[in-house]
């Protein structure tokens, strides 16, 4: 959210008002993208939205209606402008940036992942620790390396094999009869 640093400091009411007017028009311009990219999609054989392959786009639309959002919540003096511009106020423009925060959650790229620093200890919170201690399956089997190694080996011996069948056979001479005494 390091974009926010740009944002007013929320002194001046009548500077912030912006924000709202832009959340207002952000959410207008990301509602009818979604509806003309699902008409696309259902045109090139009606693949999933997030198939699309300007959907990444998308996306940054909706990281930036919840950072504009995210400024307006911080700041409740812009409550009451929030009121005039926004049918419910306050508490629509929070659940639909409750919404909104889930898509971008449930659909953020490895990238977009990877700005959060705290992301990796949350996937393993929520995933927990795997305890192997308790696994029946350790040592059943060899492991990726060992099953590797082993084709590796084979082909090798096969090799060796069909390069020692192809020595005798070219050693023979070609006129060779076993009936037939050599001299």
């Amino acid at each position: 959210m390091e974009q926010n640093k740009a944002f007013s400091s929320g002194k001046n009411v009548e500077g912030d008002t912006w924000y709202v007017d832009n959340y207002v028009l952000l959410k207008n311009y990301y509602d009818m993208t979604i509806s003309r990219i699902a008409a696309r999609c259902i045109r090139s054989g009606n693949i999933a939205i997030e198939e699309y392959k300007h959907y990444a786009y998308v996306l940054d639309v909706l990281e930036e209606i919840n950072e504009t959002g995210e400024y307006i919540v911080a700041h409740p003096n812009l409550y009451s402008y929030v009121d005039k511009k926004i049918s419910g106020g306050i508490n629509a423009l929070k659940s639909n940036l409750r919404e909104f925060k889930t898509e971008l959650e449930r659909n953020a790229s490895p990238d977009m992942i990877k700005q959060d620093k705290d992301e990796l200890n949350k996937v393993k919170d929520v995933l927990g620790a795997i305890d192997k201690s308790n696994d029946p399956t350790i040592g059943a089997g060899m492991s990726a390396d060992e099953v590797v190694n082993k084709l590796i080996n084979q082909q090798q011996g096969h090799s060796q094999q069909v390069k020692a069948h192809q020595q005798e056979h070219h050693e023979r001479p070609r006129n060779f009869n076993p009936n037939q005494p050599q001299g």
